[in-house]
Formats: structure tokens, C-alpha cells, sequence
């Protein structure tokens, strides 16, 4: 393993799939299950085995340059691994860690959650995030078991569980078309349930109609075949209308005690901050994902061949997330924006979005505008006077949520 610096490389994430693309769920939408197919003849059932956690948990904490080292552990459903190897992570972080602080997340989908499972994520400072796309006919609309059956009623019986034991947990839901036309009977659920940090994830796939059953469908926005934008693709247009309905009941009522990502995001852009999520940054590239055998790929949305980055076995982090490859994939998002958005009036709170969505061509017939384009527009025209305010706000010292008493009159 490699044992050098870089001197000024900032700072890089991965995300963790201990157990690669597998789930007990068959969520319609999922970009994610058919990655199995990347490594159809694994005897090891697509499972990180011991060796390959310790190399990276130690080459993750070497890596970092922070003073908290942060896990995300993400599917598939991690859960599957067991609770034998989460407990060989943590003595593992412990054996490492070099006076560093470990902060650990969880992706689940929370119908595995048990008791136990409960008190060790208690124990251990685990933040959780919940998958859920709203009250029970949102999501069972589409994240449902491999049988057909729906998955809301365990979701909400692990939820319960979370609360019992005091776990501090998040949600994430995927905004697509169906749920997209319930926006605040979504949002209300989800405070209603006691999220009080939220992330709206819009999903936009694309896939290839005459792949074979060994290929990917899902493709990446650089490819060359034809492709089909898939019917569970949320419409840009109910995407805006979606954000807008509720951040109108948001920017009211919620400012302060209810984050929405998204929002924080845009307000920071508005501010000329970092914002916290990649998709609303100039540039991307610094979160990659590990999968369960060891294999580093550009970004959970870009586990495609041609973006294989190598193999921790071989190489370390550090050479993997700052190589030439790497470092223009990230810069690639804003160097291969088509000028229609180099032009735009919210470019900078935009910034393209995430390059996975870039599918389309702009009106004088460029390649690489982002699908919901339009419904972005939509959204950041009606947010500009309210966005500005709290902006002001922070910067004279005061608190945003003043905001609250502003858009009431």
C-alpha cells in the first residue's frame, strides 16, 4: 500500500457495499440491483470478507485528512452482511483509528431491523438512513419484495424499533412519478414519522431496450447506444411543482426545526458556500464507492466498467481517488456543460446537477443538458425572494428561520 501525501488533494468519501448490489427488496426503480452482474460467478455471494474490510478501513482512516473519519455503509441492503462483521468493523475503526474520531452511517431499508440490531446502532452512534418514498401507497408503489409484496408495513415496524432504542436516523426518499404528484402528503408523512432531515432524490434512468440478460439495462448519460427513459422517471416539470409545494408549507412553517437537503443546498449556493451534497457542487469526484471484493468505482451512480478505478488489493486510496482519471472524471462536471447552462441566470445554484442525469440536448440541439432542467428553472425563479432573505439574514447574524414571519405577511 501506498504511503504518500498529496499535498493540497482535498478531502475524498467512499461509500461502503458490504454486500454489494444484494437486497431483500426488488424496488422497481432500483439503479443499483443489476450491478450483480458485474461479478455473476463470485462464490463468495457478492460478500466483503474480512480481509478486504480491514485493507479498507485501514487505508480509509491513513486516507483522510479530516479529524472525523466518516463510514457509509450502503447496498443492496448492508444489513445482510450481519451483525458479526459490523462488529468486526468497529473493532477494526478502534484498532486504526490513530486518535482519529469514526462517525458510522447506515443505509437501510428497514425491513430487517430487529431489537438487537437496534441497541448495537444505539451503542455504536450510528446515524441511520431510512429509505421511504412517502405514506404507504407512495411507497408501495413501487419498493416492494421480490415476491410482489410491499415492503411499508416492516418499513414503518423498523422505524418504530429506531425510535424505541433512540437512534438517531434521516430518510431518504425517491422522488419519482408517482409519488412526485403528493408533495406535501409526502413531506407531511415524513414529519409526521419524526424525520426531521430529509433528502428528495429524483430518479432519472435511462436504459438500454434490446440489452441481453447478462448486460446492464441502466445506462451511463456517456453512452452511445439508444436508449429509453424509463416509465418510473419523474416528469421534470411534477419535479419542480414537487419541490415548490413544499418548500412554499417549508419556508412558512419549518425553517430551523425541518431541514430538507435539497433547500439547505440551494441556500448555500445562494451564499457562495460549499453546499453539503455533491449534485449542487461546481465540480464532483471525491465520492467514490468500494465495493463488497475491493473494486473502486468513480461514483454509486457510475459503477459502470469504464469507471472501474482499480482495486484496493493493489493500489492504495490515496493513488485510486486522486488519479488522473478520477480528478477529470470530478471536473468533468463542470467542463463539459453545454453553453446553454453556461449561460443560464441559476447556473450557479444549479451547477448542472449530477452529470448522470444529463441525457438530453438544450434547444439549439447540444448534448448534455439535464433532464429536469425545466423544473429546476421553475423552482429557482420561485424561490429567489425568500432565498435572498434568509441569506441576508445569516449574514447579519441573524437566524434564517426569521424567514418564517417574512413570507407570512
Amino acid at each position: 500500500m501506498e504511503t504518500f501525501f498529496i499535498p493540497g488533494a482535498r478531502p475524498f468519501y467512499l461509500m461502503a457495499k458490504p454486500v454489494g448490489a444484494v437486497c431483500n427488496l426488488n424496488c422497481t426503480y432500483c439503479y443499483y440491483l443489476e450491478k450483480e452482474k458485474l461479478y455473476p460467478k463470485d462464490p463468495r455471494r457478492w460478500f466483503m470478507d474480512e480481509k478486504i474490510l480491514e485493507t479498507f478501513i485501514a487505508q480509509y482512516i491513513y486516507s483522510s485528512t479530516e479529524p472525523a473519519v466518516l463510514f457509509t455503509w450502503h447496498g443492496g441492503e448492508p444489513i445482510l452482511r450481519g451483525m458479526e462483521f459490523f462488529e468486526k468493523v468497529i473493532a477494526l475503526q478502534n484498532k486504526y483509528a490513530e486518535g482519529k474520531a469514526i462517525e458510522n452511517s447506515l443505509q437501510t431499508n428497514g425491513t430487517t431491523l430487529t431489537e438487537d440490531w437496534c441497541r448495537f446502532f444505539r451503542d455504536h452512534h450510528f446515524l441511520i438512513g431510512l429509505s421511504i418514498d412517502g405514506p404507504e401507497h407512495c411507497h408501495d408503489h413501487y419498493r416492494i419484495y421480490k415476491s410482489g409484496l410491499p415492503s411499508f408495513a416492516k418499513a414503518m415496524q423498523g422505524l418504530e424499533l429506531l425510535k424505541k432504542y433512540s437512534v438517531e436516523f434521516n430518510t431518504l426518499s425517491v422522488v419519482n412519478d408517482y409519488n412526485s404528484k403528493f408533495p406535501l402528503e409526502v413531506y407531511r408523512f415524513l414529519k409526521g414519522i419524526g424525520s426531521r432531515y430529509m433528502q428528495f432524490i429524483p430518479i432519472v434512468e435511462w436504459v438500454d431496450p434490446h440489452a441481453a440478460p447478462e448486460e446492464l439495462r441502466i445506462l451511463p448519460a456517456s453512452t452511445q447506444k439508444k436508449a429509453d427513459v424509463t416509465d418510473w422517471t419523474v416528469d421534470p416539470v411534477d419535479y419542480g411543482d414537487f419541490l415548490i409545494r413544499i418548500f412554499d408549507e417549508w419556508v412558512r412553517k419549518d425553517v430551523g426545526d425541518y431541514f430538507v437537503v435539497t433547500f439547505d443546498c440551494v441556500l448555500a449556493n445562494w451564499m457562495g458556500v460549499p453546499p453539503a451534497v455533491c449534485v449542487y457542487a461546481e465540480t464532483c469526484g471525491h465520492a467514490g464507492v468500494v465495493e463488497y471484493n475491493g473494486d473502486v468505482y468513480s461514483c454509486d451512480h457510475y459503477v459502470f466498467p469504464e469507471y472501474k478505478l482499480g482495486n484496493i488489493r493493489d493500489k492504495g486510496l490515496l493513488s485510486l481517488m486522486h488519479s488522473p482519471f478520477q480528478q477529470q472524471f470530478g471536473q468533468n462536471k463542470k467542463d463539459k456543460l453545454p453553453s446553454y447552462c453556461r449561460k443560464c441566470e441559476y447556473l450557479d445554484l444549479c451547477t448542472g446537477e449530477c452529470p448522470k442525469n444529463r441525457i438530453i440536448r438544450t434547444p439549439d440541439g447540444e448534448p448534455g443538458l439535464n433532464y429536469l432542467c425545466v423544473g429546476f428553472k421553475k423552482f429557482y425563479k420561485h424561490v429567489e425572494s425568500y432565498m435572498d432573505f434568509m441569506a441576508n439574514e445569516i449574514r447579519n447574524g441573524r437566524a434564517a428561520s426569521n424567514v418564517k414571519r417574512w413570507a407570512a405577511k
